[in-house]
């Protein structure tokens, strides 16, 4: 097999396939004079109400602000506590901090990743008011078994959606069983813009009219303003997600695809395990993420790969809690042992994962990945052998 360059991202490739039709709404917008808050936005926000079935959707500045200002929204803030898990981005934790509240970090579930259901009860206290989930990877949290929770407890939820648009569980789609769903349209999104800018997604009608002004300096009648901030999603970037948007279903389906035939072609390897899609529900594989079955594999695989120009990264190489800029005291609590989390952030790897991958690229990561794994498979996966039997 020819040696080749596999690039993580497929940006400029996706730009290529639908130029035509990004081109005709970024040339609409700057026709139209009106570049925020305009016209755009509006039939965006409309456009993603519409593809999850909820009764609103409000475009802000960034999917960490999405977080920030529901909490806000449901007047969550200083003295309040909301749980979620440290092996993800740290804005799931910075956006909580921002609002004034203590994130609490509970384990992960050890096969999908995601917040693991049977941690959080023993989190909750009297200051709880809310848990973030986030659906990591692109697959969805047990939704069903943490709304049963918060029902229980009377919690919000709110579903960090930056990596699952798309994406559905057994029975339940997203922002379903949510106070809100949040989402990052940051270029390495499946859904992404250009830039940066963010959503919310939610049939709450507070929610919705409270972060339309809070996004807008807490104004929405001109020359009118209460307590509020700066963060819009301005319409060239939503001219472009709005002609993303008609291919995302399009875009999943081809990342599963290139995810079904990873898993085919690595299924024999000692040395990693592969992510687990679970049953009846729809992984949309944000990133395809392996895990070594040894921390100190993880490097080596990492450097192996990169040094055969494939540009494999970490996703996320410190877990939250272990970051220098974890504020610890007020700030942030532990809720028991967080060692699958710890031992994720130890052992990750995202292999090369978008639409417009080939599959020649696709095998090339397969075929280096089985190099790799044949030279250091444990000497334990060997049979032993056979003890002679005395005659």
């Amino acid at each position: 097999m020819r040696t080749m360059k596999v690039e993580f991202y497929g940006h400029v490739r996706q730009y290529h396939n639908i130029k035509s039709e990004i081109d005709a709404n970024i040339h609409t917008v700057l026709e139209s004079g009106q570049y925020v808050m305009g016209p755009m936005l509006k039939k965006l926000e409309c456009e993603l109400a519409g593809y999850h079935g909820t009764k609103f959707a409000v475009g802000v500045g960034n999917g960490t602000d999405a977080i920030w200002l529901v909490l806000m929204a449901l007047g969550i803030g200083p003295g309040d506590e909301v749980i979620t898990h440290p092996n993800t981005f740290f804005a799931t934790a910075e956006a909580i901090w921002i609002a004034g509240a203590t994130a609490v970090f509970v384990d992960c579930d050890p096969k999908t990743k995601c917040i693991d259901p049977a941690k959080i009860e023993a989190a909750i206290t009297p200051k709880t008011k809310a848990i973030i989930p986030v659906h990591l990877y692109g697959q969805c949290a047990d939704m069903a078994a943490i709304r049963k929770i918060a029902d229980k407890h009377h919690l919000k939820v709110i579903e960090d959606n930056a990596q699952g648009i798309g994406a559905a569980g057994k029975g339940f789609k997203i922002a379903e069983l949510s106070d809100a769903a949040t989402t990052s349209f940051i270029i390495q999104k499946n859904l992404g813009t250009f830039g940066d800018s963010g959503a919310l997604v939610t049939n709450n009608a507070d929610i919705d009219a409270k972060i339309r002004k809070l996004r807008n300096h807490g104004s929405n009648a001109r020359n009118v303003h209460s307590y509020g901030f700066n963060s819009r999603l301005d319409d060239l970037h939503a001219g472009i997600l709005s002609a993303k948007l008609k291919h995302i279903d399009e875009y999943n389906d081809q990342r599963r695809q290139w995810a079904a035939r990873y898993t085919a072609g690595l299924k024999g390897c000692k040395t990693i395990d592969l992510p687990t899609e679970l049953p009846g529900y729809r992984h949309v594989f944000h990133l395809y993420v392996v895990e070594t079955k040894k921390p100190e594999w993880r490097d080596q695989l990492l450097g192996f790969l990169v040094k055969n120009n494939i540009d494999a990264k970490t996703h996320y190489s410190i877990a939250i809690h272990q970051q220098a800029g974890y504020p610890w005291g007020k700030g942030a609590r532990i809720a028991g042992s967080l060692a699958n989390a710890e031992r994720n952030a130890a052992t990750c790897i995202s292999l090369p994962m978008f639409p417009e991958l080939t599959a020649e690229e696709v095998d090339y990561v397969i075929a280096k990945v089985k190099e790799w794994d044949k030279e250091h498979a444990p000497a334990s996966a060997a049979p032993k052998a056979k003890k002679a039997v005395p005659a």
